[in-house]
């Protein structure tokens, strides 16, 4: 396995498994979220919070129903958005994105998306065009890898002070990063 990030694809890694779907949860960002975790991760932080969902394999196959009862719940008034995590989101694109592009088809931007990755700001914009599109959907992304010694639980969403919390349409827009909420986080 190549250890340049930047470098891993979804069609080499991914199986499109998904190790878990959460409705309704209030701590994977901001108000109340459907969450899905999308299976495999070649990042390994050491201390990870999921490290069953390393395995590419891990879980079940995403599928179509799956994706009608996501679209379902997320149509509750009280639901703020959805939430990808993993795993690793950007390294399962077919899952993530056509999910996304649903969201978007069905809600717009009424709904907001967010995203935790390994990668950071900097990778992304560097990687392939998948990882450009899923960008291109979401709302919030928190990234960088999980660095066990910089652990904070005083954090608002980030397990450790290196993760920022990142406007993802406004730092496309203004080619450079806009923290979300101007940085106004914990």
């Amino acid at each position: 396995m190549p250890v340049d990030p930047i470098t891993w694809t979804a069609d080499r890694f991914s199986k499109n498994y998904v190790a878990d779907y959460k409705p309704y949860n209030f701590v994977d960002g901001e108000g109340v979220r459907c969450s899905i975790y999308v299976s495999g991760c070649p990042f390994a932080c050491k201390g990870c919070y999921n490290k069953a969902a390393q395995d590419f394999s891990y879980g079940s196959p995403y599928s179509r129903e799956l994706e009608s009862q996501i679209i379902k719940d997320m149509r509750a008034d009280y639901c703020q958005g959805l939430t990808l995590l993993g795993g690793e989101p950007f390294l399962n694109t077919g899952v993530t994105v056509p999910l996304c592009e649903e969201v978007r088809e069905t809600f717009g931007w009424t709904k907001d998306i967010w995203s935790w990755t390994g990668y950071t700001w900097e990778e992304l914009l560097q990687g392939t065009a998948d990882k450009r599109r899923l960008l291109e959907l979401i709302d919030v992304v928190v990234d960088g890898r999980f660095e066990q010694d910089k652990m904070d639980l005083n954090l608002a969403f980030r397990g450790s002070s290196n993760q920022r919390i990142i406007d993802v349409q406004a730092s496309l827009e203004e080619d450079e990063i806009v923290l979300w909420n101007d940085g106004a986080y914990k």
